[in-house]
């Protein structure tokens, strides 16, 4: 379920979920969960399933599980709405994960901080851990490796039949790794990746290097 990888000398676990875990930081780096978007579309007449919300705290839970991580770093838009009965859940799972939590602020978290802050998430606009910054747009930086999400990187394949498969993917260039959204629903925006680029495409039993 999981591929290794190396950055900058560090170690990595790309994980089918979408996460993946930093060893070195015994970290989970998560992007793009969009808790409330479902509730928020049924709010506005758009018949979405109301178990959307609690696959992904599941999915969430499940890879806490898996790698015991002593932090997780959320790379923005964890909650993309106003207050709904989603935020509850997450709330509940927050007040009793026994974690450290970071969110690094994306566009669509418009919740004040301190909604946050009340249950010991820290939120910040960025997080510089040695050689590595952490945002949640892609960044240029001169001297660190941005890991970021907001792209939702997928990757069309083409099979000799003419066949095409769309699947999820971490895209990773010569300076920064962009992690795939998380969330149940969101959808993936198709990359183009360079001849230097590397993509690793998520199967539902594991990632394979593709590009």
């Amino acid at each position: 379920m999981t591929k290794a990888h190396s950055i900058q000398g560090e170690h990595f676990q790309f994980h089918t979920s979408g996460g993946v875990f930093w060893e070195e930081e015994n970290m989970l780096l998560i992007a793009d969960v969009h808790l409330g978007k479902a509730a928020h579309f049924r709010k506005n007449g758009m018949a979405v399933p109301d178990k959307i919300n609690q696959t992904s705290l599941n999915r969430l839970e499940g890879l806490c599980q898996t790698f015991k991580a002593a932090t997780i770093c959320f790379l923005g838009d964890l909650f993309h709405s106003e207050f709904n009965h989603e935020w509850e859940a997450f709330k509940k799972w927050a007040e009793t994960c026994n974690r450290k939590l970071i969110l690094i602020k994306g566009n669509h978290d418009i919740l004040p901080a301190e909604h946050f802050e009340l249950m010991k998430m820290k939120v910040l606009e960025s997080l510089s851990i040695r050689n590595f910054y952490l945002t949640h747009h892609p960044e240029e930086h001169k001297e660190k490796f941005n890991i970021c999400g907001h792209i939702h990187p997928g990757i069309r394949l083409k099979g000799p039949a003419r066949q095409t498969l769309k699947l999820a993917c971490f895209f990773q260039e010569t300076r920064r790794l962009i992690l795939p959204s998380f969330g149940e629903f969101t959808g993936n925006f198709t990359i183009k990746p360079g001849k230097n680029d590397q993509v690793f495409a998520i199967t539902p039993d594991e990632v394979i290097l593709v590009s």
